[in-house]
């Protein structure tokens, strides 16, 4: 923490906080930070703001920062997007350790800041050049930086979402990522995101039409035309250890060179591969001994349908008299694709997360008890290790920990690279069935997309 005077008013608290004076006012009036009246100036003495700091184990949200160490390792890699880390995580598992991570969300900005405190750490991606960017890392001017990997805002792709793909900001932000990619140009890269890229609809060349898949094939051009060879296809996180059925597109590029193989896969629902089967949520949670569970509960009105159904069931399994109500037909609890009720299977993976801030911090049902996966249920779904501390208020710990890459996936992304490097030959397992999705993988969806473009000319 940064060094304080002996007495602090409320606006100097504030500033060393990163508050506003009306939370210091609450925190004093729920008798959380001890202060003095004095006249009608409140005074906090510099020790009992940091006995509050301590005793509430406060975070507060780090300053941009070089790296603290000058070491440089065998492999160069720079993380954006960061998030809670868990990119990073699976990454550096698998040997591969970030010197640098963008990160702009001030409460993933003290997540990264209160688990790695050594690694670079910058704000909006927009705002440093590749020379600040490689300056923060302690790069020496003559390393070349051997991976960058980061998933890029994807809800300017997602289904669920406009699909205003590279015309919305964060489209944009995803093109900056491309930018970067293209001037620092490390050995390797990564892209992660959602299934929705392969549909995003965008002018493409002579096309003016927005084509489905038209903003995917923009971001593959550019990567071409910097010299990368891609492969991609849709993952499901269930295929490779995590017990979740979560998908997402991975796109690997390897400059100047032979593309990357698909990723080698762990598990399977299909008994055919020789595989071990799918990790439950039973096997998930008898591994980790739960100290606590810290949830945001669900009100009543909610949690009577919860009683009605069994493990396994959502709000299709109610009696029918009841479906209207629950869908948020009769209630205002958000009707549509969002109105989704569900009690867990322990004996499947879990769905995907679901983490709309708008609604009760989740929409799954924990299959024994009457309340939402608390957090720290969450977090070993996505295989975060025990002592990983995720800050900030509730909902936005959710929120972090829904957003971040399923670890085990990154692991698998981590291996491919570790063992290219080594020039080591990868195994695969041939016509493997990476999701439940057609035409996912580059080849498949290229061969598609070009079909698509020629009848779109021919007309």
């Amino acid at each position: 923490m940064n060094v304080v005077e002996e007495i602090l008013t409320i606006q100097e608290t504030a500033k060393h906080l990163k508050v506003t004076p009306q939370y210091v006012r609450l925190l004093i009036k729920e008798n959380k930070l001890f202060a003095k009246k004095i006249g009608k100036q409140w005074i906090i003495e510099k020790n009992n703001l940091l006995d509050y700091v301590f005793k509430y184990n406060i975070i507060i949200e780090p300053d941009d920062h070089e790296r603290k160490s000058n070491n440089i390792p065998d492999i160069v890699a720079l993380s954006f997007f960061s998030g809670a880390m868990g990119l990073d995580i699976g990454m550096k598992n698998a040997g591969i350790n970030a010197l640098l991570a963008c990160e702009s969300n001030k409460y993933c900005r003290m997540t990264i800041e209160k688990n790695n405190p050594n690694i670079a750490l910058i704000g909006d991606i927009n705002k440093y050049s590749v020379t600040e960017i490689l300056e923060y890392a302690k790069v020496p001017k003559d390393r070349k930086v051997d991976v960058i990997f980061g998933g890029p805002p994807c809800q300017a792709f997602s289904t669920a979402g406009t699909r205003k793909a590279l015309d919305d900001e964060r489209g944009n932000v995803f093109l900056r990522y491309i930018e970067i990619i293209e001037e620092i140009r490390p050995k390797y890269i990564v892209i992660e995101n959602v299934r929705g890229l392969l549909s995003a609809p965008y002018p493409y060349k002579n096309i003016d039409t927005p084509i489905k898949g038209g903003a995917l094939l923009i971001i593959l051009d550019r990567l071409k035309e910097a010299g990368y060879e891609i492969s991609f296809e849709l993952y499901n996180a269930a295929n490779f250890g995590s017990p979740q059925s979560r998908e997402r597109i991975i796109i690997l590029g390897k400059l100047n060179g032979k593309k990357l193989p698909y990723l080698l896969p762990t598990n399977s629902d299909n008994p055919e591969y020789g595989l071990p089967k799918w990790k439950t949520l039973r096997e998930a949670f008898e591994e980790k001994n739960f100290k606590t569970h810290n949830y945001v509960q669900f009100p009543e009105k909610r949690l009577k349908f919860y009683r009605m159904l069994t493990e396994g069931q959502y709000w299709k399994d109610l009696p029918e008299e009841y479906k209207l109500e629950a869908m948020g037909k009769k209630l205002n609890m958000g009707g549509g694709k969002t109105g989704f009720y569900r009690r867990l299977s322990m004996n499947k993976p879990s769905p995907t997360l679901v983490t709309n801030p708008t609604m009760p911090a989740t929409d799954l049902c924990h299959p024994i008890e009457d309340r939402p996966l608390s957090v720290e249920e969450y977090a070993c779904i996505q295989d975060f290790p025990e002592n990983w501390v995720i800050c900030g208020p509730i909902l936005e710990r959710y929120k972090q920990i829904g957003n971040a890459v399923p670890i085990k996936l990154a692991e698998a992304i981590g291996r491919v690279i570790i063992a290219d490097i080594k020039n080591e030959s990868i195994l695969s397992i041939e016509n493997f069935k990476y999701s439940r999705y057609k035409n996912t993988s580059d080849i498949a969806w290229k061969k598609e997309m070009d079909s698509k473009i020629k009848k779109m000319i021919k007309k």
